[in-house]
Order: structure tokens, then C-alpha cells, then sequence
């Protein structure tokens, strides 16, 4: 067992950039803590394994080739490998809790940032 300190909370990115943090990583699956301040741009590309995103903080809409859709604190969104995907108009500094399935980057040919 592992207890994961700190993972989905919201903490102010540098710079004013995006921040991403990961806070465990196994084989099979990594979990982290991505961070977009109110009105910042989420600039991620699709990555190369499952992922979820557990919303802790904020407010925004998410963004893929199926649709839109408002997501908040509770809020549970599953993006399979390969899906573009963006938070959009962030209204309130947005924590999401991510797990990718397996580790991130990890089926991509060199690791490239959230």
C-alpha cells in the first residue's frame, strides 16, 4: 500500500504556465496531478494510453471530437488512447486527479510533457 500525498490538489503552476506533477508511477498505470490556472490554455497533444481525469477543483468544459461538456468538482472523464482532447475556458483554477493506464508515456517512443 501507498498512500499518494498531495495528488489531485490544486497548486499554483509557475509562471502561470500549466503544471503537471506526476505522483506515482508502476508499469501498469501512473497517476499525477494536472493543473490549468483560470483562463489558461490547455495545449496537451493525445497521448498513447488510456486516461482519467478526476476533477477536484475549478470549472471549464472539456473538448474532444464527440463533443463538449461543462465538468466540476466530482466530475469523472474517461479519454482512450489516441483521443484529442482539451479543457477550454476555464472559469475557476482547474486540479485534475489523472491516471493513465499503463504509465504514462509509456507506449509513446520518448516521453513528452502534459
Amino acid at each position: 500500500m501507498q498512500i499518494i500525498e498531495g495528488a489531485g490538489r490544486w497548486t499554483a503552476p509557475a509562471g502561470g504556465a500549466n503544471d503537471w506533477v506526476e505522483q506515482l508511477r508502476v508499469s501498469d498505470l501512473s497517476v499525477g496531478t494536472y493543473c490549468i490556472p483560470a483562463g489558461g490554455l490547455d495545449e496537451q497533444s493525445p497521448h498513447t494510453e488510456d486516461e482519467i481525469y478526476v476533477v477536484t477543483a475549478g470549472r471549464a468544459r472539456i473538448v474532444t471530437p464527440d463533443g463538449t461538456a461543462e465538468v466540476g468538482p466530482g466530475s469523472v472523464i474517461f479519454v482512450p488512447a489516441g483521443e484529442e482532447h482539451r479543457f477550454v475556458e476555464v472559469t475557476e483554477d482547474l486540479a485534475l486527479l489523472v491516471v493513465f493506464g499503463p504509465a504514462y508515456g509509456s507506449r509513446a517512443p520518448s516521453r513528452r510533457a502534459e
